[in-house]
This record gives structure tokens, sequence and C-alpha cells, in this order.
């Protein structure tokens, strides 16, 4: 199976804080990859790391086939990065929004088109809602179009760091829905953090549980149940968060 990104015994400090211990795991082609942990657990450092965005100290970061930071240059150009607080250009539609980052990504303004198209089809949002100023949109409407605006680049990886956080229930819902159907659809490997166990266990192929910076497990939602003996994901990461510290 061929990997997309491959961590090995990855740590960072920030001053004397400890944000990542050794992290080890991969990230294969087509898979949706979860990265769950609490607050502070090191999952948008990790995402960061992976995103060319901050240099880890020690350990080994191959993206795309590229080792970090040495091709940090070239990987920008192969990945979208939605980070936990994006946002949009308040002055300009939503329809705006898409087509000034499709411009960033494309090589001329008919291809921005094309690609503005498909993240307006992504969004989900009607004719009249994407041209409105996103200033006026509720929170689950500006997030639709960011994630699609990190999709419709159909870049090879595409990172989303908690892409549902302070979104009602009805709103998260719709965020998962487009993710799990485009990232089919348009053939992209992703990698998203969050603390929601369940959006996790419904979204991913495989999972990573993170804790102050250490791994604790990493596999398919129902290989993590079978190691923690648990009956949901939640339970078994309490179980490992647990053994973490014996």
């Amino acid at each position: 199976m061929k990997y997309v990104v491959k961590l090995r015994n990855v740590r960072k400090s920030f001053g004397k804080t400890q944000a990542l211990r050794s992290v080890s795991f991969d990230v294969y082609e087509g898979e949706i990859f979860g990265l769950i942990g609490p607050n502070g657990a090191g999952k948008t450092t990790t995402l960061r790391i992976i995103s060319t965005l901050v240099r880890h100290d020690e350990g080994y970061v191959n993206v795309l086939g590229y080792e970090l930071p040495k091709y940090k240059d070239y990987v920008r150009g192969k990945i979208a990065y939605l980070p936990e607080d994006a946002r949009l250009y308040g002055r300009l539609t939503g329809w705006e929004n898409l087509l000034y980052f499709a411009m960033i990504y494309s090589k001329d303004k008919e291809e921005a088109i094309r690609m503005a198209k498909l993240g307006a089809e992504i969004s989900g949002l009607s004719p009249t809602d994407l041209h409105r100023k996103t200033s006026e949109y509720s929170k689950g409407m500006a997030r639709r179009v960011a994630v699609a605006r990190a999709l419709m680049t159909k870049a090879p990886l595409v990172i989303l760091d908690e892409p549902t956080t302070g979104l009602d229930v009805f709103s998260s819902y719709n965020i998962r829905k487009i993710i799990k159907k485009y990232a089919k659809e348009l053939k992209v490997t992703i990698i998203l953090s969050s603390h929601n166990i369940l959006e996790i266990q419904y979204l991913c192929d495989r999972i990573a549980l993170i804790d102050k910076g250490k791994i604790l497990a990493v596999g398919t939602p129902e290989e993590i149940l079978e190691q923690a003996k648990a009956s949901n994901l939640e339970e078994a990461f309490i179980k490992l968060v647990g053994d973490s510290y014996e």
C-alpha cells in the first residue's frame, strides 16, 4: 500500500513544553485518516509539521515521497491545508472567496473558474447564498465554503484541522457528509483532526489516538476497539489513556 505521509519518532518542543514525544504513523493513499485527542494533545502541532508550517526538532517526516523540511517548498504546492481558525474574506461573496483561492492554485483564469465551480458544488450552497457577502453567513455556511475551497483543489493531500469545531449538530453533519462524499469522488487523501470521537468513527478509515504528544494506538476503528477490549471508541480512548500513565 502506497503511503502519502510517514512520521517516525517525531519530537517537537516549544520552550520547555514537549508538544510531541516520538510520534510515528503512516497515512496511505486514498484514505481518510483521523487524528483524535483532547485539546492540547498535539493534534494541531502534528498537522502543522505535515503541512510544512512548523519544523520538527527530531525524527523523520516524509510527505508525498519528499522529506521535510528539505523539500518543503515542493510539498506546499501539492497539499491543501485548512486550519481550525480559517476565515473567509467577509467583504467578498462566497463565490468570490472560492474564485480568489482558485486563482492561487490555478495556471490560468479558465482553470480557476472551473475549480471555483467545483468548490461551489462541494459547498452545497444555493446560487443566492454564494452571491451574498460571507460576513452575512452563519458559521455553518462559512465552514462549508472553507472546506470546499480546500477540497476543490484536488490536492493529493488535504489536511483539515478540527473542521467542525464550534458548529451546531446540523452544520457538523453537513460538513461530515461533504468530506466523506468528495474524498471518494475526488480520490484525495485526507488527514483530519478532531476531539469528537463519534465524528472520527463515522468518517475515518483509520485513526491515531494521541494524548500529551504521544500516540496511544493506530489502526482501523475495529482494530482499536479490539486492542482496548472496548465497545466504542470513547471507551477505548479512556482505557488507552489510562494505560499510558501506568
